[in-house]
This record gives C-alpha cells, sequence and structure tokens, in this order.
C-alpha cells in the first residue's frame, strides 16, 4: 500500500465521511456480535447446546450465503447516501426490539428471526459502501483505497468485540446487562447514521443521465471518472433500468452460468470442492470449541468466554502464518500440491491436538487449523482468478460466495446432530481426522488427472 497514495486519499473529504461511516458501523458490528456471543454462548442462566450453536451460526451466516448476491440489485436502484443512511438508523430500532426479547428471557425462534434481519439489512449497507467509493475516490487510487478501507474496517470490527467485552464486564453478563450492551449498539448505529447524514445526499449514485450538481460538494472531483450514465441516452436511471424482477432473475440465470462455467474448468471445480469440504468440517470443529470452552474447559461462563476469545486469536496467527507462507510454499510444491498437504496437516494436527481435549493442546490445533483455512483459501482464490474467463469471473465468485458460507451453515446442523453440551465426543473427531484424510488424499488424486488434459493439449 503506497504511503503517497494513501495520503493522498485520505485527503478527500467525502472519502473520510463515507470511511468514518465505515468504521462506526462495523465498530457496532463488534459489540453486537459479543452481545449475541454472550448471549446465546455464555450467559450464566442457561446451558449452551450444540442445537443453539448451530441455530446461531446458521442465522449469522444466512443473510452472506443467500442475500449477498441480490443486493446489488437494490443498490443500483436505491440513493446510496440513503441506504447508508437508513440501514443504521433501522437496525438501531432492530436492535433495541431485540435487547426487549433479551429483558424477557426470550431465546427462541423470534429472538433469532430478529437477528437474522439486523444481520440482513447489513448485507445492504455493506454493500452501499462498496458501490460508493469510486464515487469519492479516484479509479487509479481504487485498489488501494478499497484495501485501506476494508481492512481498517476489519480491524475496528475486532475493536468493537474488545469493547464488547469490556461492557460485558461492566454490565455483567446476565440478561439486565447484554440488554445494556445492545441498548449501546443501538446508540451507535444511530451514531453511524448521523455520520452517513455529512455526505451530499446525491453524491454516490446510482445517477441519472445528467451529472448531479451540489452547493455541498466542494471539494475537488475525486472519482476517475464521470457519474455513470445509461446506455439508453437521457433516459432516468429508474426507467431506463430493467424492473426489478427481471434483475432478480438475472441473478439467479447469472449464479447459474457461473455454475455452468465452474463444470467445465476441471481445476476451478476441484478447487471449490475442495474449500467446501474443509468448510464442512472446519465448521463442526469451530462449534466443538466453542462448547468444550463454554462447557468443558471452564465452568464459569465469562471465563469461558475469555478462552473462546483466546482460541479465535490463536486461529487468527495461524491465518497470518499462512499468509506468509503459502506463497513461497506454492512456487515449490504448486497450488494443488499445497491444498492437499494442508488437508493432510488437518488430519495430523487434530489427530496429535485435538484427542486429548485439553485447553493447551487445542490452542495448538486452532493455530494449525487457521493456518490450513487460511492456506487452503488463498489457494482457491488464485485458482478461480487463474482458470476463470473474465466475463465469468463475476458470476463464478458469487458461487463460491454462496458455497463458502452455505457449506459453514451445513456444518452447524451437522455439529448439532453429533455434538454433546461440553463438546467431547470422539467418535465425530475421529470422523473429522478420517475425512481430512481420505479428502487430501482423493482431491491430490482428482487434481492430478485434471493436469494432465491441459498438459497434452500445450
Amino acid at each position: 500500500m503506497r504511503a503517497r497514495e494513501l495520503r493522498e486519499i485520505l485527503r478527500g473529504r467525502n472519502f473520510r465521511r463515507l470511511y468514518a461511516t465505515r468504521l462506526a458501523s462495523q465498530l457496532t458490528d463488534g459489540v453486537f456480535q459479543v452481545a449475541l456471543a454472550g448471549y446465546v454462548f455464555f450467559s450464566p442462566e442457561r446451558q449452551t447446546t450444540a442445537g443453539k450453536a448451530a441455530a446461531a451460526f446458521a442465522v449469522t451466516l444466512l443473510p452472506y450465503s443467500a442475500l449477498g448476491p441480490f443486493a446489488g440489485v437494490f443498490i443500483d436502484r436505491w440513493q446510496r447516501r440513503q441506504i447508508l443512511l437508513w440501514t443504521p438508523i433501522l437496525r438501531a430500532v432492530l436492535v433495541l426490539f431485540v435487547a426487549g426479547l433479551v429483558m424477557a428471557g426470550e431465546d427462541g425462534a423470534v429472538f433469532f428471526l430478529g437477528v437474522l434481519i439486523v444481520l440482513g439489512v447489513n448485507r445492504f449497507f455493506l454493500a452501499a459502501l462498496s458501490a460508493a467509493l469510486p464515487h469519492v475516490v479516484r479509479r487509479d487510487h481504487l485498489v488501494t483505497a478499497n484495501a485501506f478501507a476494508v481492512t481498517s474496517g476489519t480491524i475496528i470490527a475486532f475493536t468493537g468485540a474488545g469493547l464488547g467485552y469490556l461492557l460485558r464486564r461492566l454490565f455483567g453478563g446476565g440478561t439486565d446487562g447484554t440488554a445494556l450492551i445492545l441498548a449501546s449498539a443501538a446508540g451507535l448505529f444511530l451514531a453511524a447514521g448521523i455520520i452517513a447524514t455529512t455526505l451530499p445526499r446525491r453524491l454516490l449514485g446510482p445517477y441519472p443521465a445528467a451529472s448531479p450538481t451540489s452547493s455541498e460538494n466542494t471539494d475537488p472531483p475525486e472519482s476517475g471518472s464521470s457519474p455513470d450514465r445509461n446506455a439508453v441516452g437521457d433516459a432516468p436511471a429508474a426507467e431506463a433500468a430493467p424492473h426489478v424482477r427481471e434483475a432478480l432473475g438475472t441473478v439467479l440465470s447469472g449464479l447459474a452460468d457461473g455454475g455452468w462455467h465452474i463444470l467445465h474448468r476441471r481445476q476451478a471445480a476441484l478447487a471449490l470442492g475442495a474449500i467446501s469440504f474443509h468448510r464442512l468440517l472446519y465448521g463442526v470443529i469451530l462449534i466443538m470449541t466453542l462448547l468444550l470452552c463454554r462447557n468443558h474447559f471452564s465452568d464459569d461462563a465469562d471465563q469461558g468466554l475469555t478462552t473462546f476469545a483466546v482460541m479465535l486469536g490463536v486461529s487468527g496467527a495461524g491465518y497470518f502464518a499462512a499468509a506468509l507462507i503459502t506463497p513461497a510454499v506454492v512456487r515449490r510444491i504448486s497450488k494443488p500440491g499445497w491444498i492437499a498437504c494442508l488437508l493432510g496437516a488437518a488430519a495430523v494436527s487434530l489427530l496429535i491436538f485435538g484427542l486429548p481435549y485439553t485447553e493447551p493442546a487445542w490452542a495448538a490445533g486452532a493455530f494449525a487449523l487457521g493456518v490450513v483455512s487460511q492456506g487452503v483459501k488463498l489457494c482457491v482464490d488464485t485458482t478461480l482468478q487463474e482458470s476463470i474467463d473474465d466475463a465469468y469471473r463475476g458470476r463464478v465468485f458469487a458461487v463460491y460466495d454462496m458455497l463458502f458460507n452455505a457449506t459453514f451453515a451445513a456444518s452447524a446442523a451437522l455439529a448439532a446432530a453429533l455434538l454433546p453440551p461440553d463438546g467431547r465426543a470422539h467418535l465425530a473427531l475421529i470422523g473429522v481426522i478420517i475425512a481430512y484424510g481420505v479428502g487430501a488424499i482423493v482431491y491430490r488424486a482428482a487434481a492430478s488427472r485434471a493436469r494432465e488434459p491441459v498438459a497434452a493439449a500445450r
């Protein structure tokens, strides 16, 4: 990331406003998710079960796997500045509703429906942020601006999680304390909406044929291109754009086209199969980790939450390590070879560190699985970028995004059927170990066969 380029980006007033809106919302996301996790998994008043964990994971992932591809249909029809204003306000109201459910001791279907809507609304907010960025940054600065905004947004979300943990220590981990944390999150969501009002209303598009002018926007042009135009001359955007029903049909047909294209690219299909397979198994281990932290490693709910946070931090260190070593390893043994090694390493690490069911050993296993997860993802991302035609790349990555989250949600249902409340399930863990080992062998053999026709053609 170039320092000079970043300084120029940060000098843009409207970029700073958009960026501040992102930070305020993602900080609040961290607070909200800690409150949710504390109430569902680490509340002193209730026992955590695999079924509840599975329901919570499914609710969390459903907006990302089901709503993600369709968010753009509406983002291109509604004023994006208004989306950035009203979605935080709507989320604040919904979070207060969820807080009321917590006060009433509700943790069933109505509670999870409220959480689902809060998270679903966020998909529109995040999509609007991405679509708005080219309107406040020059085209040749987009890569740097996007990397900076997304990376720091992730960091601020972790900061929000830390803030949520501090609020839990202050207010307590019971229903009253959780409701107060949620009320604080509602106030922070309102702050994000207020920050969005500092952006000129028509700055972020979508634009009609004429370029909007506003006395509010006194900055020099920050976008690298003129406002978006319609392909039908001077017709307004609302008239030129297809109806929402047609656009939704286009999304569905695009997903089908992406899936069909993948089937004709064997390396890409195998890569997607590998990461879907890994996510299915990894989700079982993650829920097992949560249950162990809550009901086995400690009897205290707050201590269990602290232990789970440590496990996530150790796993995050594994992600970082994978980012450092993967490029060098891939240059030596190829991406399919590294994926096969990683799946095999997952089997070995779980066999060594998992079966004792001790906290230090499990932490070592969490680090190893962090390396596996990020290493596989980096290889799969690159494989798709290299093997998929550019005209299909967006549709293929939409399929990838859905598979990435849907298989993880499916693993939650699998975990609910396999795991006891304390997370110790020897047969389930042995089954995961065997599956990883067999998967490594099968993937390596299939990837080798897929390369032979390519070599012959060359």
